[in-house]
């Protein structure tokens, strides 16, 4: 009673309290004029994190005040245009509430440059919206070095040994250099030629589809790309580098890059030639140069692939250690704006060959509800590739409102296989079969791609209207001849039966793709906007595959149609959507769905039958991000698809290259329903250097389309696609990052935890197998940057990993493992430098595999530097000095283990020279204290 007195009696007495009695106030002025300045920005952070407290303007005559603040350790920031930053810790507590900090007087930056070059640093990274920019100029940048030197010092982003690099625990698949394409999809052209001192900024981000993009509302499509910001006085001029070197053992390679910048013109061509691995191009990479041809129908129809589940398989031009290779590549850029920006041109051409020979052995564990059957199988390939590309983007500003961008591109490939197979399985000691096979294909691509994309904005703001149009023509002609021998043994091991296949194989697919998409952006307030889309497609495809027995001439003209069909497909699809999004504050929310009706009619061509449904496909999205300050954010987004099986699950043929693993088709099959939920939070603090990173993903699937694989008791499986009704399929993935500058040694010090798995179901011989699948790891990171002195990096950790069959649970594959990676160079005396590399990788043994893996791959080079700008480099090198590299891979999939070994690249002794040449404007940026 006694407070409800006290406060009616402040409610008419106008009693105030104030939880935050403190406050500071002062005055800013020129240093030199004496001058007050109006108008300066004053802020008050944390000095433990770096979080803005609070935040005023100076008045007009220079005075600022500012109350209500907490108690504690804190830092006054004052800016003001064409002035150096002014920055003072001060303590608040209970002796001292209130803090009169005078006159504050700025200096001009000029009037700094004038007469001291001060060598501290800006703040290194910052956090705007989606998009992480790092500073350049707050990381040491050794003479020459390229932009992947750059990019390992960046918290959150990794690089392996072959270039490719991680971030933030993703795939990064795109680099661009200030905002435009570089060479297409290739990252390694930018990160392993261009200069790291010509950067500025490096971007970090989720790149947004280009409606997505226009329309500043999240439509669910997004790759994370990689921004290279160049200098401005680095744009006009020429560079480039001369990569020549041979080895012992007959290994080699050249490379050359030349790039031409005029202002707002880019022009580069490039070569590489070499048999050590070093390929230039990501060959190591699937789903960069050499991809397999995948026709997709827009938002989930029924597609026909061309890669993997084809009579014969076509080589894809996919390199990952196994074998010898031989590349050869080449290609050109060019890319300009002109017409005050309002029109821009960027095209590339690639052209190269890939060849690549060697031998593969797989032990492999097959666990069966009545017990494990054991595999032993030998290979020797021969692969190669020869795929030329050109492709160009132009954009118009056509008026105040509207922006018109047309691309096409265009593909030649042509590959040649031959494989040949010997293998044996066993169950409890005994021989259940023999095999011997032979495959070899020649196959023809080509592959045509155009698209356009319309943008207008209307009167009121906000409101806009656009328009995407897409064409795809692809077909794939592959010919070649299937020729094993199998022997079936029964369970006393005496052979009473065999298979013999003859066959010459043809195999030919098409399909033209067109699809439309039209949205239209609506304001609804100030805070929520709606877009709504409607799209139409058509897709035509045929599957035309033939297999041929040899007839008493010798020639193949038997058609065997057990294991031949003529598909044609038709599909027609209506989409409808709509997606809100909300923004207030530090929050943006999007949600919304589309919606498709896609209508599919399938005809074989072979025995004239006809195969017809309809079907919804239903995509709902949501997202929500919080950006807590400038350099902290919050995001999280759900997003589903239901997906539609592809063609080769659904028709009724079968595929026999594998005679001992033959699939077949279900075309009773119905789609699935996918969910998935990702995750992140990104700090950085300014004064301590620290970044944070945490995120990660989850998926699961419902009415899962999964394999039922029926094994019979001489080891022969037969593979038929079906449904799960009753449990779901899922998966995930996550990582946590911390890293931190030290007050000591100028180090860096970081760690990184992740984890991956995935449950997965499968039928074998009728009975439900439950797979899980897991994944941990731990790394700690130090590194060390002192320019023209040392540069290196010592990153190591523990792995675990389980892989565990419901069927026989003890036969698991859960085992210990140490991965390690390091580098450093030292820059010694009269130019010399010595560096070295090494990799380490322990896979303990576990019940599935009685024996250890070690393996240690060390590098070692030393290196001489000539003339005055240290551009021209002689090394001696030695790759692999131990003799230890061997190929090893261990795998779990479904109920079946695999672990392999493999020919691959080892010790070899190289004397190699580079020439490093350059002609840029401008001087060198100095680094300015703020």
């Amino acid at each position: 009673m006694k407070l409800l007195l006290i406060a009616v009696f402040c409610i008419f007495s106008h009693c105030s309290f104030s939880q935050n009695p403190y406050s500071i106030n002062g005055t800013v002025a020129d240093h030199a004029a004496g001058t007050n300045l109006h108008y300066a920005t004053v802020s008050v952070l944390r000095t433990k994190d770096s979080t803005l407290v609070k935040f005023t303007r100076a008045a007009e005559n220079g005075i600022f005040n500012i109350s209500g603040l907490q108690k504690g350790k804190l830092f006054l920031l004052v800016t003001y245009p064409g002035y150096a930053d002014y920055v003072e810790p001060f303590v608040l507590d209970s002796t001292k509430n209130s803090i009169d900090f005078g006159k504050i007087k700025l200096t001009l930056k000029a009037t700094l440059l004038a007469d001291v070059i001060i060598k501290g640093k800006a703040a290194a990274i910052k956090i705007k919206g989606d998009t992480t920019e790092f500073n350049a100029s707050a990381y040491q940048i050794q003479p020459n070095s390229k932009v992947e030197d750059l990019l390992k010092q960046l918290p959150g982003i990794q690089i392996d040994k072959d270039g490719k690099i991680t971030a933030q625990g993703q795939k990064v698949n795109k680099v661009l250099v200030d905002g435009e394409e570089f060479f297409g999809d290739d990252p390694t052209l930018v990160t392993k030629n261009i200069r790291g001192d010509m950067v500025d900024k490096v971007q970090l981000y989720d790149k947004k589809s280009d409606q997505a993009a226009f329309t500043g509302i999240d439509d669910g499509k997004k790759e994370k790309t990689i921004n290279i910001k160049l200098k401005d006085d680095k744009k006009n001029g020429y560079f480039g580098k001369l990569d020549l070197g041979g080895a012992t053992d007959k290994f080699y390679q050249a490379q050359g890059m030349f790039n031409a910048f005029k202002g707002k013109q880019k022009f580069s061509a490039y070569g590489t030639l070499g048999n050590n691995g070093k390929l230039g191009l990501g060959w190591q990479d699937n789903s960069k140069y050499g991809s397999g041809n995948d026709m997709q129908f827009q938002d989930g129809g029924i597609s026909i692939t061309t890669d993997g589940n084809d009579a014969l398989d076509s080589y894809n031009g996919k390199y990952n250690g196994e074998g010898i290779p031989v590349a050869r590549t080449g290609g050109a850029h060019y890319d300009s704006k002109w017409n005050s920006d309002k029109e821009s041109i960027n095209a590339n051409y690639k052209i190269g060959s890939l060849s690549v020979d060697g031998t593969k052995n797989t032990l492999s564990q097959n666990n069966l509800p009545t017990g494990i059957i054991n595999s032993n199988s030998d290979e020797n390939f021969n692969n190669y590739l020869f795929k030329q590309k050109l492709d160009a983007t132009y954009q118009i500003k056509i008026d105040s409102t509207s922006t018109l961008k047309v691309a096409a591109d265009g593909t030649a490939k042509n590959s040649n296989t031959q494989n040949n197979y010997t293998g044996s399985s066993t169950a409890n000691d005994l021989l259940l079969n023999k095999s011997s096979r032979k495959l070899s294909n020649d196959s023809h691509d080509k592959i045509f791609n155009t698209s356009l994309f319309w943008t207008k904005k209307l009167k009121k703001k906000g409101r806009t209207l656009s328009l995407n149009i897409n064409q795809s023509i692809n077909e794939s002609k592959s010919n070649g001849f299937l020729k094993s021998e199998n022997d079936f043994f029964n369970t006393k091991g005496i052979k009473d039966s065999s298979q013999i296949i003859d066959q010459f194989k043809t195999n030919t697919i098409k399909s033209s793709v067109f699809s439309t998409n039209l949205a239209y952006t609506e304001p609804l307030s100030k805070t929520l906007t709606i877009v709504v889309n409607y799209g139409f497609g058509t897709s035509n495809s045929s599957a035309d595959r033939k297999s041929f027995n040899q007839s008493p001439d010798g020639k193949y003209s038997y058609l065997d149609t057990l294991y031949s069909n003529n598909y044609k497909l038709d599909q027609v699809s209506n989409i409808a959507g709509a997606i809100f999004n909300y923004r207030k504050d530090k929050s943006i929310i999007n949600f919304g769905t589309k919606i498709a009706n896609i209508s599919f009619d399938q005809k074989n061509e072979i025995n004239n039958t006809s195969y017809k449904r309809n079907f919804i496909n239903w995509n709902p999205q949501a997202s929500y991000q919080y950006k807590f300050s400038q350099q902290k954010v919050f995001y999280i987004a759900y997003t589903g698809n239901t997906t539609q099986p592809n063609i080769d699950q659904i028709q009724p043929v079968l595929i026999n290259t594998d005679p001992l693993n033959i699939k077949i088709g279900n075309p009773d099959l119905k789609s699935s329903f996918n969910n998935r939920i990702d995750i992140n939070y990104n700090s950085y603090k300014v004064l301590s250097g620290q970044s944070i990173y945490v995120g990660g993903a989850y998926n699961f699937t419902s009415n899962a389309i999964i394999n039922s694989i029926d094994t019979d008791p001489a080891g022969k499986s037969t593979y038929k696609s079906t449904n799960l009704s009753d449990k779901q399929t899922s998966n995930y993935y996550l990582y946590a990052g911390i890293s931190q500058k030290l007050k000591f040694g100028d180090l860096y010090t970081g760690m990184n935890l992740n984890s991956n798995g995935n449950t997965y179901y499968s039928y074998i011989n009728g009975s439900l197998n439950k797979t899980q699948s897991n994944s941990y790891s731990a790394q700690l990171a130090i590194s060390k940057y002192q320019e023209k002195k040392f540069e290196g990096r010592l990153s190591f950790g523990p792995t675990y990993t389980t892989s565990q069959s419901s069927l026989q649970k003890s036969a698991n594959d859960n085992g210990w493992g140490l991965n390690g990676e390091s580098y450093f160079t030292v820059y010694l005396p009269g130019k010399f430098e010595i560096g070295s590399d090494a990799s380490y990788e322990y896979r303990g043994k576990t019940k599935s595999f009685n024996s250890d893996f070690n393996l240690l791959l060390l590098n070692a080079r030393i290196s001489r530097k000539f003339l005055k700008s240290e551009n021209l480099k002689f090394s001696l090198s030695a790759n692999d000095l131990l003799n230890q590299n061997v190929g090893f891979n261990r795998n779990a999939n479904g109920n079946m283990l695999t672990q392999t070994s493999y020919t691959t690249i080892k010790r070899y002794f190289m004397a190699s020279i580079v020439w490093d040449f350059n002609k840029m404007g401008g001087g060198t940026a100095k680094k300015i204290n703020r």
